[in-house]
């Protein structure tokens, strides 16, 4: 298991109609296999060192279809993808031992994220400085 970081609370409540009992962001070596193995060591590699700073200031949040589990998005305009982070929150009610996970982590296309947005509605959106 490996600690990411400390997310913000409120900012994810949004997607639980429970609360978070935790702000700790964890991985598995699990979890960084199945990544390896979905989308390649090359994506995991240059992705990794931001699976955090994705969670801490996302582009977006999107509530998954599972319980307690959102889909964080954030471009990244330097390799030309949106990378999804897809993270499950640990709510009361829960063991207290249990940390905020990273489930998976997705790369998409410009212009497959832009049907995600059509498609779903976020939670949350960053706010550009012109808004």
């Amino acid at each position: 298991m490996f600690f990411l970081g400390k997310l913000d609370v409120e900012k994810y409540q949004c997607v639980c109609s429970k609360t978070i009992i935790t702000d700790e962001v964890i991985i598995t070596e699990n979890r960084i296999e199945h990544i390896i193995e979905r989308r390649g060591k090359e994506f995991y590699e240059c992705f990794k060192d931001y699976f955090f700073d994705i969670i801490a200031d996302p582009d977006f949040i999107f509530k998954d279809k599972k319980e307690n589990t959102a889909i964080v998005s954030k471009s990244f305009e330097f390799h030309g993808k949106v990378v999804n982070i897809v993270l499950r929150l640990t709510v009361e009610g829960e063991d207290p031992r249990y940390k905020n996970s990273v489930i998976t982590a997705i790369g998409e296309s410009e212009k497959r994220f832009a049907q995600r947005i059509r498609n779903n509605e976020p939670l949350y959106k960053k706010l550009d400085n012109d808004e």
